[in-house]
Formats: C-alpha cells, structure tokens, sequence
C-alpha cells in the first residue's frame, strides 16, 4: 500500500508540473515587434529602431502581436517590395529612402476596446544618417514610447499600455503566427509530457519491486 501511495504521490506532483508548464507557456507579451527585409524573407532585428540605421532601398517591418519572445514573433503580413512601396519616391542626394511596412495586427492580438488598423506600407525619405525610427516617425505619427524607450504606439495605435504580459484567455494567438519565425516547437508541454511518463514509470517499478520483496 506504501509503494501505492507513493506512486500515486509521484503522479500527483508530475501533473502539478505538466500544469504549470501548460501555464508558463500561455504566457505572452502584448508589444511592436521590428523587422528587416533581407533576401525576399522578414529577419527580426538585431538592433532597435532607435538605433538601426539602415541604408537607401532598405524595407523595415513593424507587427503588433502578443507574442512569447522573439523566437514566437509574428512577421509583418503581405508584400514587401521595396521597388513597388517606393516608386514614387526618386532617390535625392543627402537622402535615403526606406520603405515601411506597418501590420496592426489582428483583433486576437488587440487591446480589448481597440480595433487594429488596416495594414498599410509608406516610402520614407529621411537624412542619410537617420535611423529607422526616424523613418517611422517620418510615416507613421504620432508614436508612443515609455521611460525606457520602448515603442508603444505606431500611428496612435494602441491607445494605451505598452508590453503589458497577457494570458492566452486575454491574447489569442494568431492562426498565421505558427511557424512564422521558421522556430522549432515549444519544449513546455513535450518535456511536461515527459517527465509525467518518466515518474509514472518509475512509480510502477518501485511497486514492483516492494511487493516482489515482501
């Protein structure tokens, strides 16, 4: 009977784990994500946009999405050409031009009270030395950062907050997000499903075991 309390106990705490690995992994953040166009494909950026200073013909990307990390971030949606979003604009010496693409995300994604804005890209012609978000600014005002510098709002949107955690009851994931990063699996639930197989198993062995002895 000890051998079966203890297998039961063993059980017991391994589905405490799977749960709270189920938890951890529906746990997201609500933020701008910044992206730069490279080889027909989106990469996320290495550097903020306040920092960023890409070059003439660049396309810069912006997603709003709830999202883990980096690993689980959404890219922007739809074309990114930099030819078509800026063939209006000619190149001008002293200047470069970067083409914008800004994805409000979907209404999974959204603050509750707020519908997002349709996607939309712009050609920004801004100084040579200036860096993406000065492009932003440039296209997409007002914009929205709080004490450390985080980008909150793109074109007004959101109305308020900024990076807040949300769970998975308040922010969705979006359908078109999976695979998007070209990121493996999330670990959370296999290694929960795992660890569950592992003391369940050696649960049943102890048992064996004891009442072989006695």
């Amino acid at each position: 009977m000890r051998a079966v309390r203890r297998a039961a106990s063993l059980l017991c705490a391994a589905a405490v784990l799977l749960a709270g690995a189920g938890q951890a992994q529906a746990t997201g953040y609500r933020y701008w994500s910044f992206w730069e166009r490279s080889g027909g494909r989106w990469t996320y950026a290495t550097q903020g946009p306040s920092t960023a200073r890409l070059d003439d013909g660049a396309v810069a990307g912006f997603r709003f999405a709830v999202s883990a990390d980096s690993a689980d971030a959404s890219r922007p949606r739809g074309a990114a050409d930099f030819g078509t979003i800026c063939a209006g604009t000619p190149a001008k010496a002293g200047t470069k031009r970067v083409a914008v693409v800004l994805d409000f995300g979907t209404p999974a994604d959204a603050p509750s009270g707020e519908t997002p804005p349709a996607r939309r890209t712009a050609c920004a012609r801004i100084p040579a030395d200036a860096t993406a978000a000065d492009a932003l600014a440039a296209v997409a005002p007002p914009l929205r950062y709080d004490t450390n510098a985080l980008l909150c709002a793109i074109a007004g949107y959101p109305k308020k907050g900024c990076g807040e955690q949300v769970s998975a009851s308040t922010g969705k994931k979006s359908p078109e997000r999976s695979g998007s990063s070209g990121s493996g699996p999330s670990l959370g639930l296999p290694v929960g499903a795992g660890v569950v197989a592992l003391l369940a198993g050696a649960a049943v062995w102890q048992a064996r075991r004891r009442r072989h002895a006695g």
